[in-house]
Parts: C-alpha cells; structure tokens; sequence
C-alpha cells in the first residue's frame, strides 16, 4: 500500500519541521541552519554534504567531476507502481517501448502473452481503489489461524484510528469554514487572524486553532487538510471496508498464479490522476536533466518501463509477482518497488520472481515502509523482503531502502521511516522531495517510496557506466560506498535514541559520487 507519511492530523502543526534543519555537527560534517531555499529544497537530494551542509546523495558533484564527456549504455527501469504518465512533458523522452512490438494491432507480436504492450502492462486493468491485505483475510472468516487473529486484531486497531482521524479531519474542515464564514473570505492569512476580535467562545477557539495551523503548515495548510482527508475517507469506503470488491473489475482469479492472461496496455490507468505515485517515483529516477523544466532525474541514460501493479491500498501478491517477472523479462535491470504491505498470503510467489530476477541478474530496490517501525521485528514485518526466517538473504539482489530529512545531525532519518539492522539496507533522500506528477504537474512528496527510487537511480547509474557489474555488486556499492551517518540517530515515531549501527545494515546513506568510484575500482578488478 501506497501510505503517506502523516499519521494524524495533529502532525499537521509540525509540518515546518519537515523543512527546518538540524545545527549539529559531527566530526566531518556541519549541518545547514535555517530553511532550505526553493532552489535548494526542489533538489536538495542532489547536493553534496560536504559543500553544501545538506545530506544529499551528491549527485550533482557525480555528473561534474565523474561523468563529463563519459557515455553509458542505456538501462531499462522497471516502476512497479500505481502507472506513469507516459505523455508528462519531463517523461515522455525517457519512455520505453517494447521494439518487438506493433502498437495498435491487437496481436502479441513478441507473444509474451500481452497484446500491444508497448511502454509497459497493466495488471490492474480499469481496478483503482482496493481493500487492505487485512482486510482482506478477515473477509475470509475465522479459520483458526494466528494469522486471522493478528489481522483481525490489526483491523480493529486501524479501523479505530480511521475513525478517529475523520473526527479530527471534519473538525479541522468545519473549523476552517467558520473562519472563512466570519471573514467572508475563503483565503486568509495570519494577520487577518490576528484581526479577530471576538467575545464567542467558539470562534476565539477556531481562531486560536487556524492560527496555530497557519503558523506552522504556511498557506498550503488546506491542501494539507484536504490530501489527509481523502486518506482517511478512502480508508473508510475502500481500505478498510469489507463489502467493498475492487478486484471484480480485473476478471482474474488473484488465487491462481497460473491465471495471467487479465489487464490491459494503459500504464498510467482509468484516471491519470490516480498515477500521481507511479508518475512521482519515475520522475526522481529518470526526469530530464538539464532542460529547465521541472526538477531533475538522478540518472540520464534511462528508459522508464510502466508496470502497473499497486492500486489504492494493498497489492495482491500475484499482480506483484507477474510485474516483476515481466519487467525482468523484458529487459528490466533495475526495479523500483515503492509499495509493501503487512501481510502477504501468497508470498513466495513473490519470493520466487525475485529469486528469478536475481537469475537474470536484475536489481530489485523496495521501500522499507512508512510505519516508524523496527521491521526486523516479526510483528513489523514488511513485504516483499528478502529474508524467510528474519535470519539469512535468501536473494542478493534486493535493496531495502529507508527515508532521510534534508538536515543533517541525530535526526537525518525521518521519523516514519522504517529501519533495522537485517530488512533495511541504507538510507535515501525520501523528504519533500520534488518531482513530476500527472498531467505536466510537478509536487513535492515524502516516504520511503521517494527514498527507493532515489537510491534505484543511483544503481541506474551504475549500471549505465559501469555495464559489466553484477546487481549484486551494485548493492554492495550502494551499501559500502555510502556516507555514514551520525553516530547517533533518532528512530521511529517515538524519535528514540539510537547508535547509527542500529538503523540498517550498513549505517549509512547513499552517494552516488562514492559509488561509482567504487564502480570504477571495482570494474578493474
């Protein structure tokens, strides 16, 4: 499931934070003080630490001091996600198409069992909205499982919150109402406000609330509202709800692997808008650099293949297992999988695609989810990953990638990412980060679903310049070349103290400077 990071609107009047800079200091670095500036935030996970007191993933230094006058191959990216706008402005050029196919004349020309797929497939077909995987299983009915009694217990808490949340999300929209109503104005500022003079109680209350919304949300404090209001609302009429089906739509069996002729060749979907997160994720990989429109991708030698798998809640594991095989089959090297979920009843069917991209030597890199969680921890457990037993790999070719804030010092890792010293490998830009949205739009947006592809351009990089290295040197590269982060951090929601060893496998987070010296050094060898 696709999850923002906002878990109550009460974080709403923190939102500033997301922008302010942590002032400390390591023995290497200094921290940037104050608010990142527009130019600086639109590409914050480009810059360098070092010469800009910002944890980027230096990017912009790779192309300068690296990679002028060099000429890479040209690598395939797979996004398995909610579709890609193939026809936004910043994209269009770095669209795959499938070669061996004829647009337009309903026949399976490459006879890989999908008619005209030509930049990608739909697995979801005309489907959108979906119900949780949780609920889901409780659907199903009582059978006695420890799986059925941690799903139901988990429904019951998520529903609860839900409803929890509307509360606040109809209070904080009534409130706002009132106040336009007083002012008879629907946009309002601090200083009008401040101009409230009033002997109702009510309306002292409302003032006080937008005021401290205001001061720390700015004027997008609506759209704030508004964005965590369809999240909380769809969350009640699709996720969460029982008597919703949003597969009928499909016409496949989702408990027969074997059943894959279903879906279509529209990438990006019934509703483009609805391919906002796709769009976003191909965008920080491949967005044309240096064309004054928009922001820029982190790799220039791309080709953007849409496989459209993830709807709005959770994926089934069957649509998942057949995009990454299709990916891989089609000339994928790398694959961005910025989804997971809770519960996986069919996951060794997505096990075993994995295991046979690791055959084909492609690189799978997933986000390691937005809950704050240590996922080592059973009952955290994040899918797809890459360990049966939360012991031992059992592929090398998958990358587990956590969220960064863009100021450097003990509180770089965002407080909703995800970590843990087996299931997350590294960490990666994923806050506010700026990038294309359907329909020629660009936004910022935040979670470990911005920090994977951030790191999946990097390995694109790689791979493009350095074509003879396997995926699972790749990862190694992006582990081992990364900058270390403070010796200290802070973790989770709870932001709790922590050693830097404690937060991933390798402590540290991607450069892409770093590695592809050590791409260079390791092509040698």
């Amino acid at each position: 499931m696709k999850k923002i990071n906002l878990t109550s609107l009460a974080l709403l009047a923190a939102l500033s934070l997301c922008l302010s800079t942590n002032a400390q200091t390591s023995t290497t670095y200094v921290a940037k003080k104050g608010k990142l500036n527009e130019p600086e935030l639109q590409r914050w996970s480009h810059l360098d630490l070092a010469k800009d007191s910002i944890p980027g993933m230096s990017v912009d230094k790779a192309y300068a001091e690296l990679l002028k006058g060099k000429k890479g191959v040209k690598v395939v990216v797979g996004i398995v996600d909610s579709g890609v706008d193939i026809d936004h402005e910043d994209l269009k050029a770095v669209v795959w198409t499938n070669k061996k196919e004829i647009a337009g004349n309903g026949i399976d020309d490459d006879k890989n069992g999908y008619i005209d797929d030509i930049h990608g497939w739909n697995f979801l077909g005309g489907a959108g909205k979906e119900t949780l995987e949780m609920t889901r299983i409780i659907k199903k009915g009582d059978d006695g499982s420890a799986t059925y009694k941690s799903a139901l217990a988990a429904y019951n808490e998520k529903y609860n919150k839900a409803l929890q949340d509307k509360q606040q999300v109809d209070f904080l929209t009534a409130t706002d109402k009132a106040i336009q109503k007083h002012l008879n104005k629907e946009n309002y500022t601090i200083e009008d406000l401040n101009g409230i003079v009033t002997t109702d109680p009510d309306l002292s209350k409302s003032k006080m609330i937008m005021t401290r919304i205001l001061t720390n949300a700015g004027p997008t404090f609506r759209t704030e509202i508004e964005d965590y209001g369809k999240y909380v609302y769809d969350q009640l009429n699709y996720n969460l709800n029982k008597e919703f089906d949003g597969r009928k739509i499909v016409g496949d069996n989702p408990e027969d692997i074997k059943n894959t002729k279903y879906g279509n060749n529209i990438v990006y979907g019934p509703d483009k808008e609805e391919a906002l997160h796709g769009t976003h994720v191909a965008g920080i990989i491949a967005q044309v650099r240096g064309n004054n429109i928009g922001g820029d991708g982190v790799a220039d030698n791309v080709e953007i293949m849409a496989v459209r798998a993830v709807p709005d809640g959770d994926e089934y594991d069957k649509d998942i297992a057949l995009a990454i095989r299709y990916a891989v089959d089609n000339g994928a090297k790398v694959i961005n999988g910025s989804f997971g979920k809770s519960y996986s009843p069919h996951k060794q069917w997505v096990f075993d695609a994995i295991k046979y991209a690791e055959k084909k030597d492609v690189l799978f890199v997933h986000a390691a989810g937005n809950d704050g969680n240590n996922i080592d921890l059973d009952e955290n457990t994040n899918f797809p990953n890459d360990s049966e037993d939360n012991k031992k790999e059992f592929a090398s070719n998958v990358l587990t990638v956590g969220a960064l804030n863009n100021g450097y010092g003990e509180s770089v890792i965002a407080p909703f990412s995800n970590y843990g010293t087996l299931n997350v490998d590294v960490f990666a830009p994923g806050d506010e980060i700026y990038a294309t949205i359907p329909n020629n739009k660009y936004k910022y947006l935040q979670g470990t679903s911005m920090a994977a592809p951030n790191a999946a351009g990097v390995a694109a990089l790689i791979r493009s310049y350095y074509p003879k290295l396997s995926a699972k040197q790749v990862k190694q590269i992006l582990m081992e070349s990364g900058t270390p982060l403070p010796a200290t951090v802070l973790l989770g929601e709870k932001q709790e103290s922590n050693k830097a060893v404690n937060s991933s496998k390798s402590g540290k987070m991607v450069n892409a400077y770093n590695a592809l010296l050590m791409a260079e050094k390791m092509s040698k060898k």
